[in-house]
């Protein structure tokens, strides 16, 4: 079995922050294997799927971002799962908005979600999906730019790089991280249309 977890806060007042955008690619990818994330379990809310003889757990956790080590050890303890066969996916500032990099091990760079599933598992060689959402425009906005809504402009954007994050995904489980590495790290060619900015500006 492969763990594929999106990092998230839980509630409706954080459903669209930049920092809950491993949520919405855990939700594509459960909408395209035809399944839904009603299971609760784990301190998660869950689902089993399968493709091409690959079986998957979608994964949610319920224990807000920076507990996030707490639900994935319950359930890579119950399943018996090594780490190379779990898939973290969740949202960085230091990749540009629109594009996503596939990365095996390494540290947390700061971010807590990271943090807290290193201490919580012990090891941090677990394969990671990272989507861009950007950076704040000061380095002491980090916070508050995380937990922000995705301006009107960015959201076409969004679609596309969720949809981008889920193949990568897919990718990973039926090819391995090192192809999709090689398909996925090269910068998007996605960018946020000139005139829609200009037309957002002009309505406020």
């Amino acid at each position: 079995m492969i763990i594929v977890a999106g990092l998230g806060n839980p509630g409706k007042g954080y459903s669209s922050s930049r920092h809950n955008v491993g949520f919405m690619v855990i939700d594509e990818l459960a909408k395209g294997l035809g399944v839904s994330l009603k299971k609760k379990g784990f301190r998660s809310h869950y689902a089993q799927a399968s493709i091409e003889e690959k079986r998957l757990l979608l994964l949610k956790p319920d224990t807000y971002m920076n507990r996030s080590g707490e639900a994935l050890s319950d359930v890579i303890e119950f399943f018996k799962i090594p780490a190379k066969d779990l898939i973290v996916v969740y949202d960085e500032m230091d990749i540009p908005l629109g594009n996503i990099k596939v990365k095996i091990g390494g540290g947390s760079a700061g971010h807590r979600g990271i943090e807290s599933i290193i201490n919580s598992l012990g090891q941090s060689d677990f394969i990671r999906v990272r989507v861009g959402i950007g950076k704040p425009v000061q380095k002491s906005q980090g916070i508050d730019h995380v937990l922000s809504q995705f301006e009107k402009d960015e959201k076409k954007l969004v679609n596309r790089v969720v949809d981008r994050a889920k193949d990568a995904v897919l990718e990973i489980v039926l090819s391995g991280a090192e192809n999709a590495m090689n398909k996925f790290n090269r910068k998007a060619e996605v960018t946020i249309d000139p005139e829609t900015i200009i037309n957002e500006q002009e309505r406020k």
